[in-house]
């Protein structure tokens, strides 16, 4: 099978067979001549995925950074002794009180720079002493610098409520209001919006929310499954969206795509590099995340190219991408977005060799930890992109 090489961000990306984008009931395989390059270029992304499994460990936990250590020598007895104390002082970090409420900011986070919030604002599976669903707001940025969390009785949810809840974050922290809050239910859209609205804070559904739904993860370990009312078995109460992919709107059409990799040392470049490279995109903190891959691993992606592709990334950047996945039942490749978005963004012919390509990068995506990207290009040949977004795929939170 025909391979080609295209260049993306200035690194070299195997791709198998380029894919028109026109409509995805018309799509089918671009009839350009492709010169041969490197062979079965999605087996190896899946293959070399494989050999080096994820190991992410969510890093979501806060903690004061200790005084630094001095240069000086110590004896063997004086290293013992620290070491012990540093194992107590761990043992005592692993203590969560169920019943307490967290209200951090890192002393080294400058406040002023905090300008987006990552919010929830849901019940928990924990009774009060009515026999009712505790609430709980809880509040963070990208980098959990900023961790606050705060419980509510079920006959206080309401915009008012939340309104005043959250500019308490502000005050009690001593940090201004964000520019921007993301949130991930939809259901409780209505009261976030006008909580936010009210403040001068621009509420954006989105799933996105990544430190935020790895935090959820974790305080259902260390505090919700350790308070006095938990309820295990219980189920969320607003459940994550997903429906049916609907068609992708006319504006959002590239005109071709394909599957792409890139190793894990030039994703961290390109996400490091983003800012100041590209006007559109988004990345992903791979470090407070815990990915510890090895850095030829190969990640896979979507590239697409566009002959209007400086509007095209505009107008993608307005819609909160969150992860891509394949229907290899439908021979479609659907976008995710928002909270309750999904489109139908490319189709392809099916076929044998269609489907196990597709299978591949799905199976890359997963060996991967669920970690992938979309870029957009003028030209899948080019030296460049428009738009790069790191994109990551998350199961919904316990709660």
């Amino acid at each position: 099978m025909t391979t080609a090489t295209a260049i993306v961000a200035g690194h070299g990306l195997a791709l198998r067979r380029s894919l028109l984008l026109s409509k995805p009931i018309c799509a089918s395989f671009s009839a350009r001549a492709l010169p041969p390059a490197a062979h079965s270029c999605l087996a190896t992304v899946a293959a070399a995925a494989a050999a080096t499994p994820s190991t992410r460990t969510c890093r979501c936990r806060s903690s004061v950074s200790s005084e630094s250590s001095t240069a000086e020598t110590t004896t063997d007895d004086e290293e013992e002794e620290g070491n012990l104390d540093a194992d107590a002082d761990t043992d005592e970090e692993e203590e969560v009180d169920p019943l307490a409420e967290v209200c951090y900011l890192d002393p080294e986070a400058e406040a002023e720079g905090i300008r987006e919030w990552e919010l929830d604002f849901c019940s928990r599976p924990i009774l009060d002493a009515r026999g009712k669903k505790v609430w709980e707001l809880v509040v963070c940025d990208a980098t959990l610098s900023l961790q606050f969390t705060r419980f509510f009785p079920n006959t206080s949810i309401n915009s008012v409520t939340l309104r005043d809840a959250l500019a308490s974050v502000a005050t009690s922290l001593g940090v201004p209001l964000p520019d921007r809050a993301r949130f991930f239910r939809s259901q409780m859209q209505t009261i976030i919006t006008r909580a936010c609205n009210e403040l001068g804070v621009k509420a954006v559904p989105s799933r996105r929310c990544v430190s935020l739904l790895l935090w959820l993860e974790e305080r259902y370990e260390t505090v919700y499954s350790r308070h006095p009312g938990f309820q295990r078995g219980t189920k969320p109460l607003l459940t994550l969206d997903n429906p049916f992919p609907t068609n992708l709107p006319e504006n959002l059409f590239g005109d071709k795509w394909a599957f792409v990799q890139l190793p894990f040392s030039a994703v961290r470049e390109e996400v490091e590099s983003l800012e100041r490279r590209y006007a559109f995109g988004a990345g992903l903190d791979l470090d407070l995340l815990g990915f510890e891959l090895d850095e030829n691993t190969l990640i896979p992606g979507v590239a697409v190219e566009s002959s209007r592709a400086k509007p095209l990334a505009a107008w993608m950047n307005g819609l909160e991408i969150c992860s891509m996945e394949v229907d290899t039942g439908r021979a479609n490749l659907i976008l995710s977005a928002g909270v309750s978005t999904r489109y139908v963004y490319a189709g392809y012919q099916k076929s044998a060799a269609t489907t196990q390509e597709a299978e591949a990068w799905e199976a890359a995506k997963k060996a991967c930890g669920g970690l992938h990207f979309l870029a957009i290009q003028e030209n899948l040949n080019s030296d460049g992109c428009v738009g790069f977004w790191l994109l990551l795929d998350l199961p919904p939170p316990p709660v």
